[in-house]
């Protein structure tokens, strides 16, 4: 198939080698441009790191829990928002805190989830928006502050924090509480957002990994200690209320610019010009879990450019347009470079894509026909373009060796090695989506349509992802007031070797069994259920195989809204549901019961 350029090129002669060597001088400053650029930010890191400066956040400054609004905004997410609102609400390990969910009149089957949700979870508020949608997210969080003041009225109370979230993240259990305490001092507060962890050989999901685990660990924290303002990452971001009032003053009643596709930043960048405080939080690790919000990302190209392409939209295009280049804002040196990074990529990633096709083709050429390089020789035997690639090379070279060491540090050396074939997929995702926010923008600019929410498809984690995220049984016991820690130190002092805490709790009659399984219950976001014998039909009790039933230690005992229940002793996992679901085409949903309930029910009924 090479045949063909091959022999262009080489009937082409000098013309073509001159024009490829001018296109390579151009891929090759601008890269080095870049890289140098990149290598300010590193050196700077690695000093702070050094001298211990690291840490940008401040101390702990308020003993007390604060009152949290925490806002979600919904399109189309049906299909995740239960499970979401389920497990995080069993996860957070904090009391004084309420759940405000956007949704649109004309999206019956996330507003029939939250409204399900409302009934059956006391915290959580459906702010209904009162146009159709999707407009943008941005107006989306405008509709549920507004929603958020009228519940304030009617329960006379005030929120000190609001925090932002979206539909498939994963709550850390500490995460509030570290926003709660970094709030005495900071007005905007940036959680780590970090992809939650993939096969080797998901390409596309694999970028995002490396990608928000090099910028939580490096690049925002030197941003932020640099004086540059803070873009916000979407989700994770908590805001002293006093801090949005004054923005809903200068901004008409709206906090966030609905016509913004990057609402996260274009907040961070007006807070930043008020004066404002932020901060990230460092990222830290809890038990060998990262303190940090967690999420899957789209795991195909087509998705992902989609997102990025939403993302330099807004970032460089719209921000571009608004701000310039932030010649007047504080320390406006400082912002101008900055600027230029976050813009950079709108044409130095196809140029960077240009390079590397480029060098792919000489490197094929030369293989193919044991020639001279046709489209870079001369370029490459000129000493100063050996200088110029030599020097490109060692800095690529520096960038990914940090960024294997941050992809190392979340997801494990073996995942970090393939961070070089990965950095060459991500290039030619950002550069199609670079391409694409450049038509968008130039199109909505000269037909005057306004630019659309582009929503990305999201996926809810599997249960066994899940289980890095909830809290310990034995503070779910103090915290439910089951048990006090006297009790557990007691209980701990006498444990015989190979016995489970829990059981010995219950055995020494310091628990109940009902007591247990209800803190069970709180933990793992599976409802406990007691059910009465005669109201469940045989043959729904017989729905399942015997063999079957009996492997799983499951019974099945309603059929509602196209779901098999299933009451177990046992707290389902991915394997159990999916050998279970093999044998049903209805959805399953698990319900907790106790080991002695569960025997009394097989005994009743089979």
């Amino acid at each position: 198939m090479l045949e063909p350029l091959i022999a262009f090129c080489a009937l082409s002669g000098p013309s073509l080698a001159l024009i490829g060597s001018a296109v390579c001088v151009v891929v090759g400053v601008y890269v080095l441009i870049s890289s140098l650029d990149d290598l300010a930010i590193d050196a700077f890191w690695l000093w702070t790191r050094m001298r211990r400066r690291g840490s940008l956040a401040g101390p702990a400054g308020f003993p007390g829990e604060r009152r949290i609004a925490i806002f979600i905004p919904l399109w189309d997410e049906a299909a995740v928002i239960g499970r979401m609102l389920d497990h995080n609400l069993a996860a957070i390990d904090y009391g004084c805190y309420e759940v405000f969910v956007g949704v649109y009149p004309n999206d019956p089957g996330t507003l029939r989830e939250v409204r399900l949700l409302e009934l059956r979870r006391a915290r959580v508020h459906a702010a209904e928006v009162p146009h159709k949608g999707p407009t943008s997210k941005a107006d989306c969080l405008n509709w549920i502050y507004q929603r958020m003041l009228l519940w304030e009225e009617a329960h006379s109370v005030n929120f000190d924090l609001v925090l932002i979230h979206d539909a498939e993240d994963l709550i850390h259990p500490a995460s509030l509480r570290k926003i709660n305490s970094l709030a005495s001092d900071y007005d905007m507060i940036q959680v780590p957002v970090l992809a939650l962890p993939s096969p080797f050989n998901q390409l596309t999901h694999g970028v995002y990994c490396d990608e928000f685990a090099e910028s939580q660990w490096k690049d925002l924290p030197a941003r932020v200690s640099l004086g540059g303002f803070l873009p916000g990452c979407g989700v994770g971001t908590g805001f002293r209320r006093e801090a949005l009032d004054l923005l809903a003053k200068t901004g008409s009643n709206r906090i966030f610019q609905p016509d913004a596709l990057t609402e996260d930043y274009d907040i961070g960048l007006r807070m930043f010009q008020l004066g404002f405080r932020q901060t990230v939080v460092p990222l830290e690790f809890r038990e060998g879990v990262p303190l940090a919000t967690r999420e899957y990302f789209p795991s195909r190209a087509r998705a992902a450019a989609r997102q990025r392409t939403r993302w330099v939209t807004g970032n460089a295009l719209q921000c571009w347009q608004k701000y310039g280049w932030g010649s007047h804002l504080r320390k406006s040196w400082i912002q101008v470079w900055f600027f230029w990074k976050d813009r950079k990529g709108v044409w130095g990633s196809p140029l960077s894509l240009l390079g590397n096709v480029l060098l792919a083709c000489d490197c094929f050429s030369r293989l193919w026909t044991g020639d001279r390089l046709l489209l870079t020789g001369g370029l490459l035997e000129s000493r100063w373009g050996h200088w110029l690639l030599t020097a490109n090379m060692l800095l690529l070279l520096e960038k990914i060796l940090l960024r294997c060491c941050a992809s190392a540090r979340i997801y494990g050396w073996a995942f970090s090695l393939g961070v070089p074939l990965r950095m060459l997929w991500g290039n030619g995702i950002n550069a199609w989506a670079s391409l694409r926010a450049v038509w968008n923008w130039a199109r909505s600019r000269i037909t005057g349509f306004p630019l659309r929410w582009m929503k990305t498809e999201h996926a809810y984690p599997t249960r066994s992802a899940l289980a890095t995220h909830k809290r310990k049984l034995e503070e779910v016991l103090v915290s439910g007031g089951w048990c006090t820690r006297e009790k557990l130190d007691l209980a701990r002092a006498s444990l015989p070797e190979g016995r489970s805490l829990d059981r010995h709790l219950v055995e020494t009659g310091m628990l109940s069994e009902e007591e247990l399984y209800a803190a069970i219950s709180a933990q793992q976001a599976v409802p406990h259920t007691w059910i009465e014998p005669q109201s469940v039909p045989l043959r729904i009790a017989r729905t399942l195989p015997s063999r079957v039933a009996d492997e799983w230690t499951v019974l099945p005992f309603r059929i509602a809204d196209g779901a098999l229940e299933l009451a177990s002793p046992r707290v389902p996992d991915d394997e159990m549901h999916g050998a279970i679901q093999r044998y049903t085409k209805l959805s399953l949903t698990f319900h907790l019961v106790t080991p002695s309930h569960f025997s009394e029910l097989k005994r009743r009924l089979l």
